[in-house]
């Protein structure tokens, strides 16, 4: 599924589709989970009030069961997807977000809210999985990588502008509309793909769901150096971002009394990922993935201790604050993609399980690690900034043992 025509680029497994659109398509698709995520910022205040929530931290939890259900669902996600084809999966996990959506619109409940999250979680866990799979039938090595880097630009582009979406939102209606908004961008991505994404893993590919050859998936994605290793940096990076995004509406409204005018703070410190989903793309077929992502993860882990020695001095003002935040995500920005590719590369055989597993591991250690540090949140920025240190300086370490100590080695795997 690496064949590709005379220009050297277009890959035939993605046919008719072209490059353009095969792009936005994984995009989209992948662009489910954030805009489900980051779209409910602005309106946890609210959600807190219609409910009688007496504890703000509390709230976290319209987060956190979400991405537990995305984490949990990617385990199952892959194996489908490589038994029966990625078309069923995505449009099966699909049609659950846009239940999950109605369910979370006549939610009467706070229990049942976060029950209509956990299923929406589980849906997008078919669109994340997926997308990934797909690009991995299609392309592989730097080609892959500067596929992803293209589909994270378009991607990571919709935590920037979610919150303000929600916010614009909430100013027509009340929180409950931005469940309304989820459920019809879920319907129109899924009709878009229903009418032009082709099937991408033949009949000849496809794998038993014994559970002696499931078995076997697994063993052999999780007793890979390179895969298990860079999904585990991966969950740790995750899992500092986790509590960014968890804590984003407490800090920005309580610490620096931005009010409405946080979601503008949030997307101008998202843009950084965006800028560096873009540089990525462009340099990754020249530099390497591992040269690019060891850079980036040895500026975050600087900047992590920067935040925590300002922080810990008193003198973390607003300014440094987000200055800091977006280096924070532009450096995400340059390791997520390339440590995705890093880890999917040796898989091409069983995509869809390893997809999966790697999925699952980065989701389920970001919000054991997101969970510990929002949930630790005490109106300062001292619990984030320790959490922020520790987990970029595991990640650092895991990558180190994954290298065998040697960072920034050119990647010499051939293009085909």
């Amino acid at each position: 599924m690496s064949d590709v025509n005379a220009d050297g680029w277009v890959s035939s497994g993605h046919r008719p589709m072209g490059f353009p659109e095969f792009v936005i398509v994984i995009a989209s698709i992948m662009a489910l989970n954030p805009l489900a995520m980051d779209m409910m910022l602005p309106a946890l205040p609210n959600i807190g009030a219609a409910f009688k929530i007496p504890v703000e931290n509390h709230l976290q939890l319209v987060l956190s069961t979400f991405l537990i259900g995305f984490g949990a669902g990617q385990f199952v996600m892959g194996p489908l997807s490589d038994r029966f084809g990625r078309r069923p999966v995505l449009l099966g996990g699909m049609a659950v977000y846009a239940v999950a959506s109605v369910l979370a619109v006549v939610a009467p409940s706070f229990e049942t809210l976060l029950l209509a999250r956990a299923l929406q979680g589980l849906g997008t866990a078919a669109t994340r999985v997926i997308a990934t799979s797909i690009v991995r039938d299609c392309y592989v090595g730097r080609r892959m990588a500067s596929v992803m880097s293209l589909a994270m630009m378009i991607f990571i582009a919709v935590p920037v502008v979610a919150p303000s979406f929600g916010q614009a939102v909430l100013l027509v209606t009340a929180w409950r509309g931005i469940f309304v908004v989820l459920m019809l961008y879920g319907l129109l991505a899924v009709a878009w793909c229903v009418l032009r994404l082709p099937e991408t893993l033949p009949e000849s590919k496809r794998r038993s769901l014994a559970p002696s050859d499931v078995l076997s998936a697994f063993r052999q994605t999780l007793t890979h150096r390179q895969t298990v290793g860079y999904a585990t940096a991966a969950g740790s990076v995750i899992g500092a971002l986790f509590a960014y995004v968890f804590c984003a509406q407490q800090v920005f409204t309580g610490i620096y009394h931005l009010g409405q005018y946080f979601p503008l703070a949030f997307a101008a410190i998202a843009a950084g990922t965006a800028i560096a989903g873009f540089l990525n793309a462009r340099l990754v077929g020249r530099l390497g993935m591992r040269v690019i992502s060891h850079g980036a993860l040895t500026l975050y882990t600087a900047v992590a201790g920067v935040m925590l020695l300002t922080e810990s001095l008193g003198v973390l003002s607003l300014a440094l604050f987000m200055v800091l935040s977006a280096l924070m995500m532009f450096s995400f920005g340059m390791m997520v993609a390339n440590f995705t590719a890093l880890a999917m590369e040796p898989q091409g055989d069983i995509a869809g399980t390893a997809s999966s597993l790697y999925g699952s591991i980065t989701t389920l250690i970001g919000i054991v690690v997101g969970m510990a540090i929002g949930q630790s949140f005490d109106g300062t920025l001292l619990p984030f900034s320790i959490g922020f240190f520790l987990s970029t300086l595991a990640a650092l370490a895991i990558v180190l043992v994954v290298e065998k100590g040697r960072l920034f080695r050119p990647h010499h795997r051939p293009i085909s």
